[in-house]
């Protein structure tokens, strides 16, 4: 089927990549299958994971739909391009038909990418999972890929504002092997172990990050456990219920 859409999009992605100057690190794409349907799960830090995401897909010639909010469809420039490159709309209303959406894909073959977090983590730590993902990939018959990213948080993210003038900024991705959902097992079983594998990918994303803040005001962008400035995931959960 041609990609008429996504093809260009990706082309124009890795141009403007090329001319930030981004130094991409991504491990582990051979652990996405060349064929056939799985669910991508990764964290959740920036509003350009997706792009970061579908990245580590290439080198096995996959391209991903990722699940994303449907005000993004709405819009009158990303709207267009989501729908070309076959996203697929997440209506929190009427979960079910995006539900549906993503296990017809799966079922076709398609590579489904997920945010269990289902928001940005502000702290950027990773929040609860929903088991969405799990019972996609239980349903469909497909494996769930456990994946990372890192640095996408310092170009764009919730509460602080976009920086694409930020030259040579690391993005270093991580993807794990692949998990098995098998139907007799339960789906918050699958969650867990599906969290696990996401923090153990975080973690030696983070480890493997070539720089540090540079000074006191640089120190957003880390977490607080390592460090950084971020606000606590309780801080974050005691601002929300504000």
């Amino acid at each position: 089927m041609a990609e008429l859409v996504y093809r260009p999009v990706v082309g124009l992605a890795l141009t403007l990549f090329k001319a930030w100057d981004l130094k991409i690190d991504c491990k582990g794409s051979e652990n996405i299958p060349r064929s056939g349907g799985a669910v991508l799960v990764s964290n959740h830090i920036s509003y350009l994971d997706f792009i970061f995401d579908g990245l580590a897909a290439l080198p096995q010639k996959r391209l991903v739909r990722f699940m994303a909010k449907e005000s993004v469809f709405r819009h009158k420039i990303s709207g267009p391009l989501m729908r070309g490159m076959k996203h697929i709309p997440v209506d929190r209303k009427q979960g079910e038909t995006a539900y549906q959406h993503a296990l017809d894909s799966l079922r076709s073959g398609e590579i489904v990418g997920v945010f269990p977090e289902a928001t940005i983590s502000q702290s950027f730590t990773l929040k609860s999972f929903k088991s969405g993902a799990a019972r996609l990939a239980q349903e469909a018959g497909v494996p769930l890929i456990p994946m990372a990213v890192w640095g996408t948080q310092r170009l764009w993210t919730k509460g602080h504002p976009k920086n694409f003038k930020r030259s040579h900024t690391p993005i270093t991705i991580r993807v794990g092997e692949a998990i098995e959902a098998s139907r007799d097992k339960y789906a918050g079983a699958i969650t867990r172990q599906l969290r696990e594998a996401v923090q153990d990918l975080l973690e030696a994303a983070q480890r493997a990050y070539p720089v540090r803040p540079r000074d006191a005001q640089d120190t957003w962008w880390m977490p607080a456990h390592l460090g950084g400035t971020a606000p606590t995931p309780e801080e974050v959960r005691a601002a929300e219920a504000r």
